[in-house]
């Protein structure tokens, strides 16, 4: 074979099975193949197990999924390219037109947005509640045949908790579904619940490091393995490269997690005692109307602290750009602290009632908590506010 040809079918190097690698090798291939059109054939008819093609299937996300499956407390998971769609996948492939969704104002917005306006458009009903409410579900199933429940929790941004029992309870009554955006809530939280799907948005904690997005679908195996075929045809697979670094990730996601929740706790408790601030929304603190609910159903109160300063939105603004720890940026989980000011997350397409339910006002800032030192996290936090509220007088 001519130096041509040998550069395209490089040499293979097989590690023998005595010899295996520490750490699992990333299959950066889209193709894998066999000896024989026989062996192809039983792959793809299931029977004989294997890979072909990585838009279907891939060691390297394999096994995230086992392992993202197991800290969930389900047997089944499937991969995405991003947290939304993995939101997207179960909406499309579970409903019909005609059908009915409950969902809440609370949710992430993207997730409201698919809810009203892409399924909408393809004839599904819906009707939206606020987590404040908690007998609106009960009275609304009761009245109006539903395919699905959809929810949050703890909410993003306003972090309220939601009875995961009792909803659960009241959907399997009356034959509908559940879907939990489980993402504040951490991957090893809310296993224990009668929830059917959980979903994931792999960028926050799982990767930890703001370095790569994914998205995780998981749920019992015959819920998940019914939408993989849709997965597939839709195209919205995670590459493996990515799959191995949330695999990476997730050596030190407790570590992350558990660090994390306990400065969050901190800046909570700090934010509590400063005058500029009028509220703040933390299930770690017991004055918080969530708190018994969190530390019965959660391990961890969460990463997130939000509070709403009296002064409204300017001197969130100012606050937000005096911090010098904390990034002005999206996303969540990161081991950087981060900080969201009012001006970026006011609820769009919503009308005055309904943005109300969010529980968004205008001073309300939303943190995301890192691994720094909590000392120097409550430092930066009130030179911040300190001159924010100097701007005022």
């Amino acid at each position: 074979m001519r130096k041509r040809s040998r550069v395209t079918h490089l040499p293979e190097v097989r590690v023998p099975e005595d010899n295996r690698p520490l750490v699992a090798p990333i299959y950066q291939s889209v193709k894998f193949t066999f000896d024989d059109v026989e062996e192809t054939l039983r792959q793809w008819n299931g029977q004989r197990e294997g890979y072909y093609y990585s838009r279907v299937s891939n060691p390297t996300l394999r096994q995230l999924e086992i392992a993202l499956a197991d800290l969930q407390d389900r047997d089944a998971c499937l991969l995405t390219a991003s947290g939304v769609a993995a939101i997207a996948l179960p909406l499309l492939g579970l409903l019909e037109a005609g059908q009915h969704v409950v969902y809440f104002a609370e949710l992430y917005p993207p997730t409201r947005s698919l809810v009203r306006r892409l399924l909408g458009r393809y004839g599904v009903r819906s009707t939206m509640l606020t987590l404040s409410d908690p007998d609106s579900l009960e009275r609304t199933l009761a009245t109006v045949p539903t395919r699905l429940v959809l929810l949050e929790s703890p909410s993003n941004p306003v972090l309220r908790v939601v009875d995961l029992e009792r909803v659960t309870a009241a959907a399997r009554r009356h034959g509908a579904l559940t879907m939990l955006d489980n993402t504040l809530g951490g991957l090893h939280n809310h296993g224990r619940y009668d929830v059917d799907l959980y979903v994931h948005s792999l960028t926050k904690y799982a990767s930890g490091h703001g370095d790569v997005m994914g998205g995780a679908v998981i749920g019992r195996r015959e819920l998940v393995d019914a939408l993989r075929d849709d997965a597939i045809n839709l195209g919205a697979t995670l590459d493996p490269h990515a799959a191995w670094l949330v695999l990476r990730g997730l050596k030190t996601y407790f570590l992350r997690w558990e660090a994390q929740c306990a400065n969050a706790l901190r800046v909570a408790q700090f934010l509590a005692g400063r005058t500029e601030v009028e509220r703040v929304r933390y299930p770690g603190l017991p004055a918080d109307p969530g708190h018994e609910l969190a530390t019965r159903q959660m391990d961890g109160y969460g990463t997130i602290v939000t509070f709403d300063l009296r002064d409204g939105t300017d001197a969130a603004t100012r606050f937000a750009e005096a911090l010098e720890l904390f990034a002005i940026t999206s996303s969540l989980g990161s081991t950087e602290s981060l900080v969201v000011p009012p001006a970026l997350q006011q609820p769009r397409g919503l009308d005055a009632s309904q943005a109300a339910w969010t529980g968004i006002g205008p001073g309300t800032v939303r943190l995301s908590i890192g691994i720094e030192d909590a000392d120097d996290l409550v430092s930066d936090l009130g030179q911040a506010l300190a001159r924010s509220a100097a701007n005022d007088a």
